[in-house]
């Protein structure tokens, strides 16, 4: 095992939350979660490898969609309980939706409102219908 890893305070579950941030925009892109696996064949690829909470499985960002993350730093939290990963961001989209991230929503006077528009919609990347 890595030092490197031993070094993160991973959760009940074995993961820790990954922020992906945009390296030239600063904008925050998504937060999903790693485990040890994915931190480390993220490190070896290159590219943001996640923890699919609902698939159980490893998740390459953007194996369906083909927008990957290329990862150009990584960070770890002064608590050591959340993962930073500098990435660029493939095909400009970084959210499910076909937005470029996944923080679309602003509160606005007591209401969720959507501030970003769908570059792609979900059926065209992802081929699905209905």
């Amino acid at each position: 095992m890595s030092a490197w890893l031993e070094e993160v305070a991973w959760n009940e579950e074995g993961l820790v939350p990954a922020i992906a941030q945009e390296v030239h925009t600063g904008q925050v892109l998504m937060l999903a979660w790693m485990n040890r696996e994915a931190l480390e064949t993220t490190l070896q690829s290159g590219h943001a490898v996640y923890w699919s909470r609902s698939r159980q499985r490893l998740w390459h960002k953007g194996e369906q969609s083909g927008h990957e993350q290329v990862v150009k730093a990584i960070h770890l939290d002064c608590d050591h309980d959340a993962v930073l990963l500098l990435v660029e961001q493939k095909g400009d989209i970084a959210c499910h939706t076909g937005r470029h991230r996944c923080f679309f929503k602003r509160l606005e006077k007591g209401n969720w409102t959507s501030v970003e528009p769908v570059l792609k919609h979900p059926n065209s990347i992802y081929g699905k219908s209905g």
